[in-house]
């Protein structure tokens, strides 16, 4: 999959089959859409183009600082890489572009700069100028240009009953299980380990705290986390803390990871965590012996989990 910033750097002398969208997620609704989009170019010989902007456009358009995204955009095109498409293009969404009315997005960037054959899109799939443009103009639009357009029924998403905002709901209530199925894969935290006040390990529990620098990124649930990731291509097992840690008077929202059987140096490294299994919440216990007496409860739960599952 070759990765395109910029609709105007695209070029492809083959017509191409595309898809539009936000996909953040990329969770089974997404999947069944590309995976569409994927068979349908490779049987007629085209090129499966997927275009999405970055960012999100309620950053732009309403200054929304509380939106939550289940992906990083980096996070994103790694999954999408997965899928089979040709081309990603990440176009920057910014005011002056979304006032590009459907006709000009129809004319000048489906048909002049992508070449487009068809496009697959999924239903209620509103684009251009104040989202003037919906499937009606697409069809009358497909036949002034010469593509086609396939609207995905409303019955055939509904039927994986999936959706970006379902998965988002199961993070934020710690039910992440029904999350991960939802996605297919296991919801991720992509970030730089930072200095922290190191006092997991004067208890036995040495963590590596994680800075998530994107601030739309939907963190999930506070609580205690099974969490796996994959340090110098060996995978490693552990607990996350996420929160605000009550029990040392903590005064702002932390991730730390305790990793099993693990022993280096990991300030500054970059670590993607896979999320396995919500534990508890986060709770303040009385003492520090509590505390530590409860972080080997957890251990003992993780590691009976891994033996008896993984």
């Amino acid at each position: 999959m070759i990765i395109v910033n910029n609709i105007s750097d695209f070029s492809s002398k083959e017509q191409t089959f595309v898809t539009i969208g936000t996909f953040d997620g990329v969770h089974f609704g997404h999947q069944k859409i590309i995976k569409k989009l994927v068979f349908e170019a490779k049987k007629k010989n085209k090129k499966a183009v997927l275009l999405t902007f970055f960012p999100h456009p309620r950053m732009v358009l309403q200054k929304d600082a509380s939106i939550e995204l289940i992906n990083t955009i980096e996070e994103r095109a790694m999954l999408l890489e997965k899928t089979g498409l040709d081309y990603l293009i990440i176009h920057p969404f910014s005011k002056e572009f979304s006032r590009t009315t459907a006709l000009e997005f129809v004319r000048d960037i489906l048909v002049n700069q992508l070449n487009i054959s068809k496009l697959i899109i999924g239903y209620d799939h509103h684009f251009g100028k104040n989202r003037e443009g919906n499937i009606t103009q697409l069809t009358e639009y497909s036949h002034l240009y010469d593509f086609k357009v396939e609207e995905i029924p409303a019955q055939d998403i509904d039927d994986v009953s999936v959706s970006s905002t379902k998965v988002r709901r199961a993070l934020a209530s710690g039910n992440l299980k029904t999350a991960n199925n939802y996605l297919g894969y296991n919801f991720m935290l992509n970030g730089n380990v930072i200095n922290g006040k190191q006092l997991g390990g004067k208890i036995g529990f040495p963590t590596a705290n994680i800075d998530v620098k994107e601030s739309y990124k939907l963190i999930p649930k506070t609580g205690v986390y099974m969490v796996k990731s994959t340090i110098d291509n060996t995978t490693v097992f552990g607990m996350m803390n996420i929160g605000n840690r009550p029990t040392v008077n903590g005064s702002h929202q932390t991730i730390e990871i305790h990793f099993f059987d693990f022993n280096q140096n990991l300030y500054g490294k970059n670590l993607t965590i896979e999320l396995l299994l919500f534990l508890r919440d986060e709770q303040k216990f009385e003492t520090i012996e509590l505390l530590t007496h409860q972080l080997k409860k957890d251990e003992e739960t993780v590691r009976n989990y891994i033996k008896n599952n993984i």
